[in-house]
């Protein structure tokens, strides 16, 4: 796999005065002002650089997607415990108009791993103009906590979402999220990891490397990508 030629280290301001880390991911080829834009935020427990993170984000890069990753503020200051939703939801927010702003006329997709890609959905379901979700590994309740989903807000998204799960995710109960999505107007696809935790890693029967699980996951993102013709046609 070839792999992106360029990253860009950004700062983005916060409406609060403070800036978050961002680093963007350019295809190897020339971008186009249309070119579409994926961004992408981190987990609860891990910041941007993630060994998973930084997979995806090289790989949809090197598919021709200009792809964003980035800290929120609580792992900017180098804490563990997440900033409280409004504060994810505002710095989200902030990533989305820095992009909107210096790339107009692009289509973006949001979405995250875990706690990155629930904070995409919030801002989907208030209305954000966004041509997709991608998210990984979506917390659809506490660990083992089914009686409490995180489904109240799906309903209002409009824009097309894909979800990728694993069968041994103790924060998603995969019969439980499909339950959820049946009631969704939404265009929707769920890509399933078979044993695949909330990290995406199989038991060592399987005989499967992380690396080709992480590489299924940019497969599919791809190709869902590509059908719903977010790339630019001149």
């Amino acid at each position: 796999m070839s792999r992106p030629t360029d990253y860009e280290q950004r700062r983005v301001l916060l409406a609060n005065g403070e800036s978050v880390s961002a680093v963007i991911a350019y295809p190897d080829v020339p971008a186009l002002r249309h070119t579409p834009v994926v961004i992408l935020a981190h987990g609860a427990g891990n910041d941007m650089h993630s060994p998973f993170l930084s997979v995806i984000h090289s790989g949809l890069a090197t598919r021709g997607y200009i792809t964003v990753k980035f800290n929120f503020p609580y792992k900017e200051r180098g804490r563990r415990l997440p900033d409280r939703t409004p504060v994810l939801e505002a710095c989200y927010t902030q990533v989305l108009q820095h992009i909107r702003t210096e790339r107009p006329g692009s289509r973006v997709v949001i979405g995250g791993k875990s706690l990155g890609g629930r904070i995409a959905s919030h801002l989907a379901a208030n209305g954000a103009d966004v041509a997709g979700l991608i998210l990984l590994g979506y917390p659809l309740h506490p660990r083992h906590q089914t009686d409490k989903l995180r489904v109240a807000h799906l309903g209002r998204i409009r824009a097309p979402m894909l979800f990728f799960s694993g069968t041994r995710d103790p924060l998603c109960h995969v019969d439980l999220l499909k339950q959820a999505l049946a009631a969704v107007s939404a265009p929707w696809q769920l890509h399933i990891i078979a044993g695949g935790d909330h990290s995406f890693s199989v038991p060592k029967a399987l005989r499967r490397e992380d690396s080709a699980v992480w590489a299924e996951i940019i497969d599919v993102s791809d190709r869902w990508l590509q059908h719903f013709k977010l790339q630019f046609n001149p």
